[in-house]
């Protein structure tokens, strides 16, 4: 029977077809067992299986969130395997397999620009290991000496004339013992890495067959929708469900402690079931709780008599004593959301002795381990089939929440399979967002205009005593004072205060978390010195920055940015540089302002990562962390509210829009002796380098984000 696809349903079909055939897909995680034609593949190691066509599948345990790290990732074992790129395809680790076998995989976590500088040594073993298994294999079946033959392109080959595919060779490779030492190639040797090849994941992307989360389709499916206490740390009260019950296709409506779920034939049959439920909430006494009174706490800190030192260098209350000129400020950011463009979903299939889940994560053990927690089940009898997240930024690290509601409803209808979506409203208004900071900073200048002492005391709410409270030492946080802790500059007097607090407000881990707010405190009080000492800013960072990298990329972004040529008329620069996730990185941001609009010209930011791995998938990076930092400059701001977060959806939680973007000048600087982050690094001197040229354009400090609470906008 033939069957007509129409254009409109194509996706649709793809998504079926492909989930119901368990095809291997990117994002869909089924590893194969034989190949085309009934022939056995073979899994050279637990990185690397190579099929009888030479096709070479490298399992990547990291997750692709849009960043390029699956094309990366496989780059680094692919460089060592010496196979033909042109045949290698990428599929997830299957994170069973990685917990039964005592994490074989190594990390599953994707967060912190951490999946390439943290995998580059052990993927580059991974693939010199499978071609020294793959060479060992050939030599025993000619009976030669395996350090007479060479692999290259896929295939290996020997003097006498003799040659042999991977694909040939694998079986008998895969029999062989895994070499533990084995030699990687010297950087200047590569010839994949430092190359852009073509994104494994971007054709399906674009032909709309690439499968996320949200698109799973299963036999049997329904879906379900929630409404969670609007007040964190909230209860349920009580429920009047029966309206609900009556309206098309509700199949069950599920209560826990803090929420109330709806499971219909479709997701917008449930989501409107769930608008008609009648919920009573017990907010306790976090409903006393607004942006107000949490920004009260924070000023009631920073007028504290003392508070735990994160740095001191010197005697700052001398410098200050003897100073021609001190500076003051006080800067503030609030909540913002990580409003990913895909709202956070999980599917679950509950079975009494098993249970399946698949979701977007950014650590697979997580959601096995929220699985069990949920199920009751072990580790064992669960199945987590990671998939492509449509977007992440940190929100899909903590993601148990989601998927406990999506085992705990799918246990409540067993062999039924659940897929949970929440709605828009439910996704501003649950989620981890990076955290409230008020801070205070004090510097100190002699008469010759030379930058002698500052001061920094920070008040804001702790991400590490939340989610990682072993990381807290003395009452400090090690993540948030982050930017002033470990601070570049070569002053003689320096004092890093913290004051953490714990709000009722879930915090989480934010694109570049504080390498966005304290570089902008940081950089833009610079900024001020610089302009209260008669000097250029940036002739004034140069002869502070004694480490070598950071004077290279700031001098990157000058030259990009043609910073010793006048810029046009009405049109004023600024300038930032800001190290984060083992990379070195500096911005300059051109723009001009007509009464409160902000036309933004050029941005250029100029890293250093060390090595490269993907050139253009960097660029990329660099694009879209510009994009990121201009939207929260601008634009984002979380309120809360009687407990509650206000916003709601894209009306009242705006975003940077395409007509907003400027011209953005990627600078790839490249030492080549360190490995690196790239995803989360540019973002950091983007906003202090706006604001800065903002300062120039206006000769208004602003001192709080976003701008659109000062009357600015973006000029289109």
């Amino acid at each position: 029977m033939t069957t007509s696809v129409q254009r409109p349903d194509r996706r649709q079909f793809l998504q079926q077809a492909t989930v119901l055939s368990g095809a291997l897909v990117l994002g869909f995680q089924a590893p194969p067992a034989q190949a085309a034609g009934g022939q056995a593949v073979a899994e050279v190691t637990h990185w690397v299986v190579i099929q009888p066509d030479n096709t070479v599948i490298i399992r990547i345990a990291r997750t692709e969130l849009g960043q390029g790290s699956m094309t990366g990732l496989a780059m680094l074992v692919a460089e060592e395997l010496q196979c033909d790129w042109s045949k290698v395809r990428a599929e997830y680790a299957n994170v069973n397999e990685h917990m039964q076998r005592d994490k074989i995989w190594k990390d599953m976590t994707t967060g912190g620009s951490r999946g390439i500088r943290e995998s580059q040594e052990y993927l580059r073993q991974a693939g010199a290991a499978a071609r020294s298994m793959l060479i060992a294999a050939a030599a025993q079946q000619w009976k030669v000496p395996a350090a007479e033959c060479q692999a290259l392109n896929s295939v290996v080959s020997h003097p006498s004339g003799k040659r042999a595919t991977y694909g040939e060779l694998a079986g008998l490779a895969s029999s062989l013992p895994v070499p533990t030492n084995v030699k990687l190639k010297d950087p200047k040797d590569w010839t994949l890495i430092g190359t852009s090849p073509p994104r494994v994941d971007i054709a399906a992307k674009v032909d709309g067959s690439q499968l996320y989360a949200v698109d799973i389709q299963l036999p049997g499916l329904l879906h379900a929708a929630i409404h969670q206490c609007p007040v964190f740390g909230g209860k349920v009260k009580s429920v009047d469900d029966s309206k609900a019950r009556q309206m098309p296709g509700v199949r069950k409506i599920v209560t826990s402690e803090d929420w109330v779920a709806v499971v219909a034939s479709s997701w917008w049959q449930a989501h409107k079931a769930v608008q008609a439920l009648k919920i009573e909430w017990d907010g306790g006494a976090n409903t006393a709780v607004n942006s107000d009174s949490i920004l009260r706490k924070l000023k009631h800190d920073l007028a504290a008599d003392k508070a735990p030192i994160a740095r001191k260098d010197g005697d700052t209350s001398k410098a200050f004593a003897n100073a021609h000129q001190v500076l003051e400020a006080e800067y503030f950011t609030g909540f913002v959301n990580h409003a990913t463009m895909e709202p956070q979903n999980a599917t679950a299939l509950y079975k009494t002795d098993a249970l399946q889940v698949w979701v977007g994560t950014q650590n697979g053990e997580a959601s096995i381990n929220a699985a069990a927690k949920a199920s009751g089940l072990p580790v064992a009898k669960i199945q987590v089939h990671k998939m492509h997240a449509g977007g992440a930024f940190g929100r899909r690290v903590m993601h148990q929440d989601y998927t406990e509601q999506a085992v705990k409803i799918a246990m409540a209808m067993p062999g039924t399979p659940i897929k949970l979506m929440w709605s828009r409203e439910e996704d501003m208004r649950q989620g981890r967002y990076r955290p409230i900071s008020l801070v205070k900073l004090r510097g100190a200048l002699d008469k010759d205009g030379q930058w002698t002492a500052w001061e920094v005391r920070q008040a804001d709410q702790s991400i590490a005593i939340t989610v990682l409270p072993g990381m807290i030492k003395e009452g400090i946080d090690p993540i948030n004072t982050r930017v002033f802790r470990d601070n570049p500059y070569a002053v003689p007097n320096f004092t890093n205060e913290y004051m953490l607090n714990q709000f009722h407000v879930p915090p989480g881990f934010w694109r570049a978390v504080a390498h966005t707010n304290n570089p902008f405190y940081r950089e833009c009080f610079i900024d001020e010195l610089a302009h209260a000492a008669g000097q250029d800013t940036y002739a004034f960072r140069r002869p502070l920055l004694k480490g070598k990298k950071d004077l290279a990329v700031l001098d990157a972004a000058a030259k990009a940015i043609g910073w010793s040529q006048a810029p046009a008329k009405g049109v004023h620069r600024g300038i930032a540089v800001v190290d984060s996730y083992g990379s070195f990185t500096a911005a300059a941001v051109e723009l001009s302002v007509t009464g409160k609009q902000i036309k933004v010209h050029r941005v250029a930011v100029a890293i250093d990562s060390g090595h490269v791995v993907h050139p253009d998938a960097v660029k990329a990076q660099i694009e879209g962390g510009v994009i990121w930092g201009l939207s929260a400059l601008m634009f984002e701001d979380i309120t809360i509210d009687k407990g509650a977060v206000v916003q709601g959806n894209f009306g009242d939680y705006p975003l940077a829009r395409f007509g907003h973007a400027p011209e953005i000048i990627p600078v790839l600087v490249p030492s080549g002796d360190f490995w690196g982050g790239v995803g989360e690094p540019p973002i950091g001197g983007v906003i202090p380098a706006a604001m800065n040229a903002l300062f120039k354009a206006t000769g208004q400090r602003i001192r709080s984000l976003p701008l659109r609470h000062h009357g600015f906008s973006f000029k289109t």
